[in-house]
């Protein structure tokens, strides 16, 4: 993609007109800002072009250099602007159409980049470039057979491109034609012999049919093409594994690590494979090595409970079992790991409690079977110790993260929902520094009807320990046992305990009865949203299958899929909904409503959401820090930017660091 921008700016450059105006030079500017491109200093690109558009607003080809500035700056909605002011000043510019369908395919804006690549194509019939890049908007838009279309025409003009092929049976494999997708990734071998990904993706196929013999056969060619192709070695691995290979199989893990040390994967695959062989202390440093990397991942815990107890470590395994039960309290398997191991500690009463409990998520998980957000952890027949693809996601997945930072990839995080919880404010190490905020009336009229000083609408996690949350949920369900008909009230404390120590499901039945006694107050419908969300983002967390190909030649040009298993926080969504019908002027609704759109892809929705409830509630710093998040996402990083720093002046602590990552350059 750089050696395009070159030659399209040194095209221009050639093409640019001799008339020059008394009071500066037009061709010298547009040389400086050439050079800054050529040398990918964009920032000050967009400075030069910016002193040649202050003597002339209708310098069509200056908004279009400036675009490209931007767009490589990942200002994709900057660029958008500055191709549309292009097109708008002429047009008949067909780069600007070209480069703002790239833009907007890149922004998810399907619709729009096709009708721009409609209109570039339009005008110049001839360009082959246009065609290759509508064939991957339409394969991002599961377009497949268009997709293929699109390929074939650009493979009329430009026969040697390797990646063209690739799409292309890319596309045909997801038409589940396998006999064209071989044919095309075949192609591409025969085109480019040293081609890694060409190897791969035919390799890939291969191992899908379980060919691994020609499997390995292609792996092993794409790392003889490049030593450092990651995937490669990755995928021989699980060949060698496959092919009954185990130590060709942990070579070649080691190898991913030293491509990448902190490869979670790549540790997780070879404590598997060492296990299979009886090396265990090593398998048990690779197992604690994921566990540093991933510390939130329920597989690790259990899994290396398994290990310690084959080492005789019992009270390890037992404690690993119990984390993933902390991590996931519907995790049947590991109770009756836990159980197992309890009663050959002559742990009677806890190996039957586990027993018991471990039979009731079974039956529980059997009988919702359907319910594609149910957990597949609480069947007995699923193995926990298989080997994970390179695709597989063993990192958490925290229900609060969705924008990645532009300096490291590291994920910055939203301020969660809020919610009825159990909050000692004045047991608070840390000060808190927000924005002291008022209850509504409403709210304060609602926490009277509990005789709970800790009972508080708040984001923050509960500051009471395990041990006083249990007691808590125990005196609680005491209560209730003891009443002949149990009250709202009552349910929805025992609600708020049982989601306190992670028992989802539980508690969203608990918050169901009390709606049922009580169907118009908005805080119940408030609190069952809240549990909704959190137990299937964590469900989603530890579930691996899911698949995604990488088009890497063009950052417009990525594909993403992800397969089979898809979690919906329509339910959570909907208790939202009922609950701002209830009460239309709830301000903590709207945000939570729009923390639950950004997680679920909807951020211009999100965006909507938190405005509302910045309208509620002008000193919500938390609703303008999350806006503020969801705007850089977007790549809107000015507009996000002065979110943060009103979510700082508020008292937000956090908006601060991240404005630090984010320097906006006054024009």
């Amino acid at each position: 993609m750089k050696h395009l921008l070159t030659t399209i700016l040194l095209t221009l450059l050639i093409a640019l007109p001799h008339d020059l105006c008394a009071q500066y030079n037009r061709n010298y500017i547009y040389w400086v800002g050439q050079q800054c491109m050529v040398d990918n200093n964009y920032r000050e690109a967009i400075d030069v072009l910016n002193v040649l558009l202050r003597h002339d607003d209708k310098d069509f080809d200056a908004y279009f250099l400036r675009g490209i500035a931007k767009y490589n700056m990942d200002d994709l909605l900057g660029a958008d602007a500055d191709f549309s002011l292009a097109v708008e000043l002429n047009p008949v510019f067909t780069g600007a159409y070209y480069y703002r369908a790239i833009t907007r395919s890149r922004l998810g804006n399907y619709d729009d980049a096709l009708n721009d690549f409609e209109q570039a194509i339009e005008l110049r019939p001839d360009l082959p470039d246009p065609y290759y890049s509508r064939g991957i908007t339409r394969l991002l838009n599961q377009q497949f057979e268009a997709a293929i279309s699109d390929f074939n025409k650009f493979i009329r003009y430009e026969k040697r491109n390797v990646a063209a092929y690739i799409n292309r049976g890319t596309s045909y494999l997801y038409l589940k034609d396998t006999t064209k997708a071989f044919e095309n990734y075949d192609i591409a071998i025969r085109t480019n012999r040293e081609d890694p990904e060409a190897y791969n993706r035919r390799g890939a196929l291969f191992m899908e049919q379980e060919r691994y013999n020609e499997a390995y056969t292609d792996f092993d060619m794409a790392v003889t093409c490049d030593s450092t192709y990651l995937p490669g070695y990755f995928n021989r691995a699980l060949v060698n594994n496959y092919l009954h290979r185990p130590l060709a199989s942990i070579e070649d893990f080691n190898r991913v690590i030293e491509l990448d040390s902190t490869s979670s994967l790549g540790y997780f695959n070879r404590a598997i494979v060492r296990s299979e062989i009886g090396d265990y202390n090593r398998a048990l440093e690779d197992f604690n090595s994921v566990a540093y990397y991933s510390p939130d991942n329920v597989l690790v815990y259990y899994n290396r409970a398994m290990l310690h107890t084959r080492l005789g470590d019992i009270k390890a395994a037992i404690d690993d079992y119990t984390r993933a039960i902390e991590l996931y309290p519907d995790f049947a398997n590991a109770y009756l790991g836990r159980s197992v191991l309890r009663q050959s500690q002559r742990d009677v009463a806890g190996a039957e409690r586990d027993r018991r409990t471990a039979e009731r998520k079974i039956a529980e998980y059997k009988s919702r079977l359907k319910d594609s957000t149910y957990s597949i952890y609480a069947d007995t027949t699923q193995r926990f110790d298989k080997l994970l693809s390179f695709e597989s996601q063993l990192m958490e997945r925290n229900f609060e993260r969705i924008a990645s930072s532009a300096t490291g990839g590291d994920e910055l995080t939203l301020i969660p929902m809020f919610r009825f919880t159990l909050l000692d404010t004045e047991d608070d190490v840390v000060v808190d520094r927000r924005n002291k905020r008022f209850s509504t009336q409403r709210v304060r009229e609602f926490r009277a009807k509990f005789n709970n000083n800790l009972l508080k609408l708040d984001c923050r996690a509960s500051n009471l320990s395990p041990d006083t949350l249990l007691i808590i949920d125990r005196a609680v369900a005491e209560r209730l046992h003891a009443m002949a008909e149990p009250d709202w009230q009552t349910l929805f404390e025992r609600g708020i305990s049982q989601s306190l120590i992670k028992q989802y499901t539980n508690a969203v039945s608990t918050y169901t009865k009390a709606i049922q006694l009580n169907p118009t107050n908005p805080f119940l419908y408030l609190n069952r949203a809240t549990t909704r969300a959190e137990m299937i983002d964590f469900i989603s967390s530890i579930d691996n299958s899911y698949q995604s190909i990488t088009l890497e030649n063009d950052p417009a040009k990525r594909l993403h899929n992800t397969g089979t298993r898809t979690y919906s926080y329509d339910e959570a969504i909907e208790d939202m909904n009922k609950a701002i019908k209830l009460y239309p002027e709830f301000a903590e609704a709207y945000y939570n409503r729009a923390n639950l759109m950004a997680i679920s892809g909807k951020l211009p929705e999100a965006y909507d959401d938190y405005t509302r409830a910045i309208e509620y509630d002008p000193n919500m710093g938390e609703a303008y820090y999350n806006r503020g998040l969801v705007q850089i996402f977007m790549k809107d990083t000015r507009k996000g930017c002065m979110d943060l720093s009103k979510a700082g002046e508020l008292g937000i602590e956090a908006a601060y660091t991240i404005l630090a990552e984010f320097r906006i350059a006054e024009h």
